[in-house]
């Protein structure tokens, strides 16, 4: 039965199901495809089969990767080091019309490089910044809508837990794909600010100016992050520019961190004693995903399903570009009714063959997916990102806060045909960075 796509298929739709029955992601794809294994290899060969893969993802040096950068964060967080990205940007652009708005889209992007999480980051600087918003009488779409998008930074500002993820699946280069992350999340934020300034310039009592800060508190401001900054950038830009590997970065990161919560006065035993019991939680969470995910993607592979459907995604047209657009719009729809790591780990093992059979980069498809995943945190009906935002302000009608997100929604969208189009915004960079 090797190489039969009707047992692919059928398989697809039985992790629907177990997913549906509320059976956790990694032991869905893990049991679906082992079953799916000795379906076609037998009993004894799935279990060999499936042991090498799990011994052989745990022994992986590259694994090392994801807990010392989830340490790395919880040390961050112990610094207290959160409510800072977003008073520097306050502080610097704060007095133009929607200054605070655009300061929440730089706090999202700054407080993402230590956090790797939309729904974190979103329940972080919505904590800090609606408030103030609010204050300044900004109207509440706008700024539920802001926060809410903004948000979506945390999946793709590097160091991201999900590209991680993504890497050790498809097994590409995880510096690579920090690198290549880097234009998109910088366009992504550019575009969401370019939505403010349109908004509040049809629309003016949106967001108001407010008092212009002075030049003392904009540098007092900035010296509370220059020390963060300074380690992410160090970090980032030593992947980058090929100084160490990813997990050289993690390592260095982890001391960093240490250095900067003792800098902050922060380290003690009970800190560092609740960073190592939640980076050690989710991290053992990630593991059983991925070990799950990559028995899925053996099984999906061995069936002939994923070639079956690159095949007729050919046939329906000979533009990689019109194929992608096809993919987007089965993404969005998925994305809509799956959670955004569940929706990654379910797609990739299918999407990843027919994207190299177009003739795609793997790397480009890991940026391209984990940005349609972000979607997802802000795109109706489930929508996690702006149900977090409700919960920070329950006050706020949910209908009120999906309509302040319309407009960011729309820009997601534009974001991602620019990705399908211009896949140079992607590749680009590590290209030049010889990576």
């Amino acid at each position: 039965m090797i190489g039969s796509p009707l047992v692919g298929l059928i398989g697809v739709v039985a992790l629907f199901a177990t997913l549906a029955a509320g059976i956790p992601i990694g032991v869905a794809l893990g049991s679906v495809g082992f079953c799916g294994l000795i379906a076609m290899l037998g009993l004894n060969a799935a279990l060999i089969k499936s042991g090498v893969i799990a011994f052989g993802t745990l022994s992986r040096y590259e694994l090392g990767v994801l807990p010392l950068f989830l340490l790395m964060a919880h040390l961050c967080f112990a610094a207290q080091a959160s409510r800072d990205f977003f008073d520097a940007a306050a502080r610097l652009i704060g007095h133009r019309r929607g200054g605070l708005a655009m300061a929440s889209i730089g706090g999202c992007a700054g407080f993402g490089t230590i956090s790797g999480s939309s729904l974190a980051t979103a329940a972080t600087i919505g904590l800090v910044a609606l408030p103030e918003m609010r204050k300044h009488g900004y109207s509440d779409t706008l700024s539920t809508g802001a926060i809410a998008a903004g948000g979506t930074l945390g999946q793709l500002v590097p160091p991201s837990g999900a590209l991680i993820v993504f890497g050790i699946i498809a097994e590409q280069s995880i510096g690579k794909l920090f690198t290549a992350a880097i234009v998109p999340a910088i366009t992504q934020a550019l575009l969401y600010i370019a939505v403010i300034v349109i908004l509040c310039r049809f629309d003016p009592d949106l967001a108001p100016a407010g008092r212009r800060a002075s030049w003392p508190e904009r540098r007092a401001a900035l010296l509370r992050v220059l020390d963060v900054g300074a380690l992410i950038l160090f970090v980032i830009g030593g992947i980058a520019v090929g100084w160490f590997s990813p997990p050289e970065a993690g390592a260095i990161g982890v001391v960093g961190a240490l250095g900067l919560c003792a800098w902050r006065g922060r380290l003690s035993i009970a800190a560092l004693r609740t960073a190592v019991r939640d980076t050690l939680r989710t991290s053992g969470m990630i593991y059983v995903v991925v070990i799950g995910a990559l028995i899925f993607s053996v099984f999906i592979s061995l069936s002939g399903l994923a070639e079956g459907i690159a095949r007729g995604l050919a046939g329906f047209s000979h533009d990689p570009r019109i194929s992608m657009l096809i993919v987007a719009a089965i993404l969005l729809i998925l994305g809509s009714v799956l959670d955004g790591l569940a929706m990654m780990l379910l797609v990739t093992p299918i999407l990843l063959p027919i994207v190299v059979h177009l003739g795609l980069s793997p790397i480009w498809f890991g940026i391209f997916l984990v940005r349609a995943m972000e979607i997802g945190f802000v795109h109706p009906p489930i929508g996690m990102n702006l149900f977090v935002i409700h919960g920070i302000a329950p006050d706020v009608p949910i209908g009120r806060i999906f309509r302040g997100v319309l407009p960011f929604l729309a820009a997601d969208l534009v974001h991602l045909v620019m990705l399908i189009f211009v896949p140079a915004m992607v590749l680009a960079l590590p290209r030049a960075l010889g990576q």
